[in-house]
């Protein structure tokens, strides 16, 4: 008697777990799949965060039909980022690949109503405010966009660290200010010269845009009109032997 009720009792208690067991998976398929759809969502409503306004489209709607043009909004880098599932909080932009993901060739960053340019290794960038100027006048020939073009990215690595040091700081050439970081003016048309040396961590990019702050929301993010001038072969750095 005690034999068959220890078996029956086992039997009983197995087939609970097993139940439980069963029951537990099923939970966690349904939690995966829950998981799955809400970032399904997240990452549709993070695009109508990052969408210029519709009004912006229509707006510009003739000038965006132009080739190596487009529209593209930043959010501040200060208040979205770590929160949205895209790496950077929508505060990065590729002009060349048109992606906010960070780390994939950005070109430009906003944060604390400031743009940026030139964000690891030895890239940098070079900004100029061409101040209210409509951006359909801006080509090479501008003459602030002329300095630009007219750069020659340094291969040493000593060179290149000087010229990132002078990109911080700033030079005034002719009148207007050449740095790596300028404020967000609404109504201003900027150039940059992206440049992102070729080396193992990517193909590398060497690029001037024009673009113009045609707009802020509330919410201190900034919409750019923008349109490619010019792409060169990507850079190649040097780095320096030993006890040079």
């Amino acid at each position: 008697m005690l034999r068959t009720f220890a078996a029956t009792a086992l039997f009983v208690v197995s087939l609970s777990i097993s139940f439980a067991v069963r029951a537990q998976v099923a939970d966690r398929a349904q939690v995966a799949q829950e998981i799955e759809s809400l970032r399904e969502q997240i990452r549709s409503k993070e695009k109508l965060l990052l969408a210029p306004a519709r009004e912006d489209e229509v707006a510009f709607a003739e000038f965006l039909q132009q080739p190596e043009t487009g529209l593209v909004r930043l959010l501040p880098r200060e208040r979205w980022d770590y929160k949205l599932s895209i790496r950077g909080g929508g505060a990065y932009y590729s002009f060349t690949r048109r992606a906010h993901e960070y780390g994939y060739g950005s070109d430009i960053e906003l944060q604390q109503g400031n743009l940026s340019s030139g964000f690891a290794g030895f890239d940098y960038g070079l900004l100029v405010d061409l101040g209210d100027v409509p951006l359909e006048k801006i080509s090479l020939e501008t003459p602030g966009v002329r300095v630009l073009s007219e750069h020659v990215p340094p291969s040493a690595e000593a060179e290149i660290r000087a010229q990132q040091r002078r990109a911080g700081t700033g030079a005034t050439i002719e009148g207007l200010t050449y740095k790596s970081h300028l404020p967000a003016k609404v109504n201003h048309t900027y150039a940059l010269r992206s440049i992102q040396y070729h080396g193992e961590k990517g193909a590398g990019r060497d690029a001037i845009v024009a673009f113009r702050v045609v707009g802020r929301d509330a919410d201190g993010s900034v919409i750019l009109l923008w349109k490619m001038l010019k792409q060169y072969s990507a850079p190649k750095h040097r780095r320096d032997e030993p006890g040079r």
